[in-house]
């Protein structure tokens, strides 16, 4: 048999692919083994980012026993504005990619730049002490500059008033359209309202707009496309297409 010389290019080339291989059965490995304990990050993430749109995050918080204690998930159907029973591990993305379950959405109607949307949300009961609903929070997303930007939004129960808003998954350029995250800016939001007198989505994020002191937000300093981004989400999410439905029966029925 003949000597192995690894200072041949056979033998380098076989190095080389054996390293490579034992490096990525290492990452694999490892991408693996980390999983589960990454899911458990995400799902804490998520909480925290709800109880902070409801205004039930402070410092020292437990983020685990305050969501258990005060938020209520549900799953609602958004044509109808009902919610559905019976749907476990609901998965948003999963949903708006599965045939069954996505909807088209039109580019007349398209403000949120996200094409397809799932026919169900999860939307997030928030109760206090009594187990009366004080407010709910609402997921909502849309293109930004760069990428698809995640938020909750809070609403009281007219339905109409924010209580607080939260950005959680952005990739928008950092220290201009990535000040969507930053809470100086989100607490523009609260107070304000969502619709006019005749139920129409009256909310806007614009140059200026904060002059209209019930429905306006200023964009973001240098940052144009991202604040249009969050002005066509609320404006879809918002609208009949969006939590319209759901938040005229959540204010026709009481919030309980």
């Amino acid at each position: 048999m003949a000597k192995f010389n690894k200072d041949s290019v056979g033998g380098t080339l076989t190095v080389v692919v054996l390293l490579s291989l034992v490096c990525s059965l290492i990452v694999a490995g490892a991408a693996v083994l980390l999983k589960p304990t990454q899911e458990i990050q995400k799902q804490l993430d998520k909480q925290k980012n709800i109880l902070m749109a409801a205004g039930l995050m402070q410092q020292g918080t437990n983020v685990q026993q305050t969501y258990a204690k005060f938020i209520e998930p549900k799953i609602v159907d958004l044509a109808t504005g009902d919610y559905v029973d019976g749907i476990t591990n609901f998965d948003a993305k999963a949903s708006a990619k599965d045939p069954a379950t996505r909807v088209a959405i039109a580019p007349v109607d398209d403000k949120a730049g996200i094409k397809v949307r799932s026919k169900f949300a999860e939307v997030y009961l928030v109760k206090d002490e009594a187990g009366n609903t004080t407010q709910v929070v609402l997921p909502m997303y849309g293109n930004g500059l760069w990428s698809i930007m995640y938020g909750f939004v809070a609403v009281q129960p007219d339905a109409n008033t924010i209580n607080g808003i939260t950005y959680y998954e952005q990739g928008e350029t950092a220290g201009l359209g990535g000040e969507i995250a930053n809470p100086n800016w989100q607490k523009n939001f609260v107070g304000k309202k969502l619709f006019d007198a005749q139920n129409e989505v009256a909310l806007v994020v614009g140059k200026n707009a904060s002059s209209n002191k019930e429905h306006g937000i200023d964009a973001l300093s240098g940052a144009t496309l991202t604040s249009n981004g969050v002005d066509g989400s609320f404006k879809y999410w918002f609208g009949p297409q969006g939590f319209g439905p759901y938040l005229a029966k959540f204010k026709a029925e009481g919030a309980n």
